[in-house]
Order: structure tokens, then C-alpha cells, then sequence
């Protein structure tokens, strides 16, 4: 490792350790920058000293040969929930909670959230110019170019070293991308609703509003009489991203037309309480991989799950525990799997039993399985789609496969920026709101879970199908033939309501 890379790591280790000291250790895989690697683990053994009878949990994850006894801190602690820390300035101490509400208080929380104070979704100025690229290759240089100048624009403006920048399709491939959307959502509306109804669309997490203001350009200036019906509303629960969506809007030419036909609604979308009764399109993309997750463990004998918390004690260091009670959404989450999957699914304890017997009998084995990851709140998305957009179709995209992702199944990827660097970690359990923790979705039991909830048919595709099917395709091709907006993303897939 060179000298600068040396000094950066230590600097991240400083900047980052601090609230969960001795829990941040550098890996051999730091030895190769740019990426570097932390294995941060604070995961301890609650040996069987009490009951659950007594309230507490016999069980926990046996990881370090010497835990520390945590007995008196989990029956003493109180166990919040993402809602009880939302007023919050100050991340948590000496609290309990589930991981799906730790990983929710991590990116949402309005005063320390990740997308609430270090989020930026890049812009690259002008569209590009795809017909006069040369190649893929040179596209790649050319985006990687886009984010210095972007960057270098924002630290004229106001430095930050943790800064969290991304990409997304919407942006790079604008506004071709967006007008494919807008082509599937104006051709299905014409098909089934058209004249009887508007076309109203719901947008969730809309970033920056570009997909908005392309989406509505491109029926303005194609299909007038669809425009004069079309009522866009977007969902944000980001008052930063709204007040973007705000301004995105105002730098289309037609955005005095656009007003009166724009709503942004500042609130999550699980606070929904409004019956929407009226045919409507819901867009979701690029979204749900935020969604929290659930954290399940399995006794390797008796198969039974037990589900994960996280203690964070008076130094602000991570301890995980799981506990044999499951809570009524993860509980209701397995009952629906079990019914619902046309297909087998894999879980920690797919395995022979035999196999896990003997690979649980070797010395210093720990006393649970591998972790599975469950999308509750994904679950809990369905049903408010259910009971309050009861006529909704959904378009909804995201990954459907993820490299360099923490150990489990389903489980995500945790990472962040720091002075431009990527710097990935190898658990969920790290310091509230400077981690992107996204995850992979299993769209085959999506769709499974999503039709039974919702009593709806579906239709997965690729991302390149879909956008071969409703993109101008040579719009984004470049002079060697090569399309970067059907080759990139490929790890990606659309389900869409039929």
C-alpha cells in the first residue's frame, strides 16, 4: 500500500471507528486500492444463562471465543423502533432494536439518515451525445470524467470528503430513458383507460426529478391529448430531494405547463393514508434495494429461525442477538413464502441436515447458521399498495444480482465514498447514515409474494428486454454498435403489473 493510500485508510478508520471501537479492523484486502475493504465485527454468544420464559433470548450468534457478556445490557435496555428515533439528532445509545429498523434508522433518519445529509445523485450536465461516441469503452471515460468535473463543482461550492455520489439510468441515459418509460405507460393507459380516465402517476424516490420532468417533456411534445389528462405525483420522503424535484422541474421548457399538473407529496410512502380509488401507475425504480431487511439466523438442528437485533451500548458499539419470537411481520413474511413460492427457494438450512451436523460439530463452529436476509418492509410496500392503491399498476426495477456483498443469503452490499475512494465493509451493523446499505432482489419470489398480496398478475424482464421493447435503442448507440444503456445495468430486471 502506498504512503497516500495508507493515510487515507487511517484517516477513514479514525473518522468511522470512533462509535464502534474495536469493532473496525483492516482486512488483507486493503493491500489493493482503490477498493478498500473493512471487516468490522462486534457479533457476540449469549451462552444459554437464562430462559426465554425470563424475557430474554438463550440464543445469540457464537462468534469470538471471549464475548462479552451483554445479560444485564438486553434486559435493561429499551427496544425502539426506526419511527421512535425519528425526532432524533444524536444516533443511539443504550437501545435494542430489530435490523430492519436499525438499518432503516441508518438511511432515513431525517438528522443523520445516509440520504438525509451525504446523498448525491450525479448530473452530468448536457445528455451525452451518444452518436458520436466512439465506443463503450470511451463512454466509460467519458462518465468517468462527468463525476470529477460533477464532484469538482460541488467542492467549489462545499467540500466534503464523505461525500456519497451515485448513478443511476435515469440520469446517464437521460432523456432517453425516461421517454422509454413514458412510451410503455402512455401505450398501456391508451390500451385499457383512455378516454374514461387520467393517467395519474405515482412516483416513489424520484431523485432528482428527472425522470419526472422527462417523462412528462415526452408526452407534451407526443401525445397532447394524453397531456391534458396526465396528473404526475411524486412520493418523496427526502424534504432535500423534494425541494431538487422542485427545481428539476423549472428547467424544462414547458415547465409552466408542468405545474398544474405536479403534486409533490414531502412523506413516506408507509405513512400513506389516502384511498386512492382511481386507476393509477406506480413507478418504483431503483428504489426497493433500500428497502430494510430482516435478519434471520436457523438452529442448525431444529431448522427453527430466530430473528436478529442489534444492542448498541453506552460506547456506541454494535452487539447482534437474535431471539426464537419472531415479530408479526417477519413471521407473516415465512407463512406467505411458504404458500406463495411456485418455485424452491434457498435458505440456510436447505442444506442435508447431515452436512450441517457435521459442519456445526467442528471446533470453534458457531451455534447458528449463515444469515438470511428477508425483505419485510418490501412486504409491508405491497400491502399499502393493496389497501390504498387497490386499482395501481406497478412498474418496478432494481437489481436482481449483487457483487462484493456481505456474507448471507440475500444479503446486501455496504459501502461508502470516502475523498472519492469506495470502501466496502463486510456488515449492515456500521456507523448510522455514512453506508449505502442496498440489497439484491429475488424477483421470482417478489412476484410470487407480490400476486399474492396484491392478487395481481405480474411480468419480469430483463432490464435490456424491457428497454429493447420501449426505447428508441439507436438513440443510445454508439459509432462501434455497441448500446451502453442495454449493456449497462445488466444485473438488472422489471417486473411491471399486466
Amino acid at each position: 500500500m502506498d504512503s497516500s493510500s495508507l493515510a487515507i485508510t487511517r484517516i477513514f478508520q479514525r473518522l468511522f471507528a470512533r462509535p464502534s471501537r474495536r469493532c473496525l479492523r483492516l482486512t488483507s484486502a486493503a493491500r489493493y486500492p482503490p477498493v478498500r475493504r473493512f471487516d468490522q465485527r462486534r457479533t457476540y454468544a449469549l451462552q444459554r444463562k437464562q430462559d426465554d420464559k425470563d424475557g430474554g433470548s438463550p440464543w445469540q450468534q457464537r462468534i469470538d471465543a471471549f464475548p462479552k457478556d451483554m445479560t444485564r445490557q438486553l434486559q435493561e435496555y429499551p427496544r425502539l423502533t426506526a419511527r421512535d428515533l425519528q425526532h432524533r439528532t444524536q444516533r443511539p445509545r443504550r437501545v435494542k432494536m430489530l435490523t430492519r429498523d436499525f438499518i432503516e434508522d441508518s438511511l432515513y433518519n431525517p438528522n443523520y439518515g445516509y440520504f438525509s445529509k451525504h446523498a448525491t445523485i450525479f448530473n452530468a450536465g448536457k445528455p451525452f451525445d451518444f452518436p458520436a461516441i466512439k465506443d463503450g469503452a470511451e463512454f466509460n471515460r467519458m462518465v468517468d470524467l462527468s463525476y470529477v468535473e460533477f464532484e469538482d463543482a460541488l467542492d467549489e461550492i462545499e467540500p466534503d470528503e464523505a461525500r456519497q455520489l451515485w448513478h443511476t439510468p435515469t440520469e446517464l441515459f437521460r432523456p432517453y430513458y425516461g421517454e422509454a418509460i413514458a412510451r410503455y405507460l402512455v401505450t398501456n393507459y391508451k390500451m385499457t383507460l383512455f378516454p374514461y380516465h387520467d393517467l395519474i402517476i405515482y412516483e416513489m424516490g424520484a431523485g432528482n426529478g428527472t425522470l419526472m420532468r422527462n417523462i412528462l417533456d415526452y408526452i407534451y411534445e407526443w401525445e397532447p391529448e394524453v397531456y391534458a389528462r396526465t396528473q404526475f405525483k411524486i412520493i418523496e420522503i427526502s424534504s432535500a430531494l423534494a425541494d431538487l424535484q422542485v427545481t428539476s422541474l423549472s428547467r424544462s421548457p414547458y415547465a409552466a405547463e408542468h405545474r398544474s399538473h405536479v403534486q409533490i407529496i414531502n412523506r413516506s410512502v408507509f405513512d400513506w393514508q389516502e384511498y386512492v380509488h382511481s386507476p393509477c401507475f406506480f413507478l418504483a425504480l431503483e428504489v426497493i434495494d433500500n428497502f430494510p431487511h430482516d435478519c434471520l439466523r436457523y438452529d442448525p438442528e431444529t431448522e427453527e429461525p430466530l430473528q436478529g437485533s442489534v444492542l448498541i451500548d453506552e460506547d456506541g458499539e454494535f452487539f447482534e442477538f437474535y431471539d426464537r419470537n419472531l415479530d408479526p411481520v417477519a413471521e407473516r413474511y415465512l407463512r406467505l413464502r411458504e404458500v406463495a413460492a411456485r418455485s424452491p427457494f434457498i435458505t440456510p438450512v436447505s442444506q442435508p441436515k447431515f452436512l450441517r451436523r457435521l459442519r456445526h460439530s467442528l471446533p470453534f463452529a458457531p451455534n447458528l447458521t449463515q444469515p438470511e436476509y428477508i425483505p419485510t418492509r418490501l412486504l409491508e410496500f405491497f400491502h399499502v399498495l393493496h389497501k390504498y392503491f387497490p386499482a395501481h399498476r406497478l412498474v418496478l426495477s432494481d437489481f436482481n444480482y449483487l457483487p462484493d456483498a456481505v456474507p448471507g443469503i440475500n444479503a446486501p452490499v455496504v459501502q461508502t465514498r470516502y475523498q472519492r475512494r469506495n470502501v466496502q465493509v463486510t456488515t449492515p451493523l456500521v456507523h448510522q447514515g455514512y453506508f449505502d446499505i442496498f440489497f439484491p432482489t429475488d424477483f421470482a419470489m417478489m412476484e410470487d409474494i407480490y400476486r399474492a398480496v396484491t392478487g395481481k398478475l405480474t411480468r419480469v424482464s430483463s432490464h435490456r428486454d424491457f428497454l429493447e421493447s420501449w426505447a428508441f435503442v439507436e438513440e443510445t448507440q454508439v459509432r462501434n454498435g455497441e448500446n451502453p444503456m442495454l449493456s449497462w445495468y445488466s444485473n438488472a430486471s422489471v417486473m411491471t403489473t399486466v
